[in-house]
């Protein structure tokens, strides 16, 4: 028997299980998708710093990014550029596949197959994959924003989840990062332009995220940066997903952990997930590790993994739901209110000072300090 089943060979699930593995304990991870990597559903921006914090290879990286514009409903543009660049486009596939083959020397057994089904047994846990059963002393769920078995065993539901559809396209020439706010580009979120460089051919990642019809804003999106930046969509369809923007109920139960998407652990203002995907994966990894080594797996103990990453991320989460869904209510012309202030009254210095691109919390206080910005976010919250 197994002393850890992972569902999901994404980034958390993949750090988990090397973590895992090289505290000596015999881990099988199960991945429905015949290649690790594959297919691609995030737009793979990343810290920069995010490379060092977890020993990472940089051999995934594409391109770094340092500025970014703005667009509000209006067509009014802001552009910010940081001091050092602090974010850059990895290439997924190569960051995945490199992190299986750390896990896989270190002692990962990676299996091709789906998870269809979890029992939580006393004495351990059972799993129905590829048409056999594996059994583990405890399973941790890194499955992405499929919540079929976090609702199953009890765990539940990301609280706020919007919609997503993004592709990368050939360009003929490339800018910085684009930005695009407002209800008919992308009603309740965004849609972004992200350029890349391969072997120095440019191509572009675009997406929305939003409430409903995410392909279609998509389309819209991809017209509208097309034009200025060559792109050719050669009748690629974009990819579409389920994006958590809230944790799930619970991250934790008797013999069962969930990391990064599975456990709804992502940034709620922008998206992102790769950078808390590896955190949880840690924290939930330095969790097992001591659990397996008392035999103490049940619920209460396995508790711990919450406390800890609520005590990394919960401050950043609260305060990044609350203009979430400050912003979920925003009407064009709100917005193009922001955008005035933004030229006119300060609150391009408190970007400046307070943003970095992990944490938004000191950002998203200062912004509510600040007298103009906070009445037009109140005027929509209380809308």
């Amino acid at each position: 028997m197994n002393d850890v089943i992972i569902v999901g060979g994404g980034p958390a699930g993949l750090y988990a299980g090397l973590r895992l593995a090289q505290a000596g304990h015999q881990v099988a991870l199960y991945e429905e998708h015949a290649d690790i990597g594959e297919p691609v559903h995030c737009t793979g921006v990343l810290a920069r710093d995010a490379f060092d914090i977890f020993g990472l290879s940089r051999d995934a990286v594409l391109n770094e990014l340092a500025t970014v514009r703005f667009f509000a409903p209006s067509g009014e543009m802001v552009e910010h550029s940081t001091p050092e660049v602090q974010a850059v486009v990895i290439d997924r596939s190569v960051f995945d596949r490199q992190l299986s083959e750390r896990a896989v020397r270190a002692g990962v057994v990676i299996h091709r197959a789906r998870v269809t089904s979890v029992e939580i047994e006393s004495s351990g846990v059972r799993v129905a994959a590829g048409g056999v059963q594996a059994r583990a002393r405890v399973i941790l769920l890194a499955c992405g924003a499929n919540y079929a078995l976090q609702r199953r065993l009890g765990l539940g539901l990301p609280r706020l989840m919007l919609q997503s559809a993004q592709a990368e396209l050939p360009a003929d020439r490339l800018g910085p990062v684009e930005v695009r706010l407002g209800a008919d580009i992308a009603p309740g979120g965004f849609a972004w332009a992200v350029p890349v460089l391969r072997q120095g051919r440019p191509s572009v990642r675009v997406g929305v995220m939003c409430d409903g019809d995410a392909s279609r804003h998509y389309d819209l999106m991809l017209d509208w940066v097309g034009r200025r930046w060559g792109v050719r969509s050669e009748g690629r369809k974009p990819r579409q997903k389920i994006l958590p923007l809230a944790p799930i109920n619970r991250t934790y139960g008797d013999r069962v952990l969930a990391v990064g998407d599975a456990a709804g652990l992502v940034k709620p203002t922008t998206g992102g997930g790769i950078y808390y995907s590896l955190l949880s994966g840690q924290l939930a990894a330095d969790t097992l590790a001591s659990a397996l080594r008392s035999d103490q797996l049940q619920r209460d103990s396995l508790a711990a993994y919450e406390k800890a990453w609520r005590k990394h991320l919960g401050s950043e989460l609260r305060w990044q739901l609350i203009l979430r869904r400050i912003a979920q209510r925003m009407s064009d012309a709100d917005i193009d209110s922001l955008f005035e202030l933004a030229e006119t009254d300060g609150i391009m210095p408190l970007v400046r000072r307070t943003a970095t691109f992990n944490r938004h919390r000191e950002f998203i206080i200062a912004l509510l300090k600040h007298p103009p910005a906070r009445r037009v976010l109140f005027r929509a919250a209380l809308a």
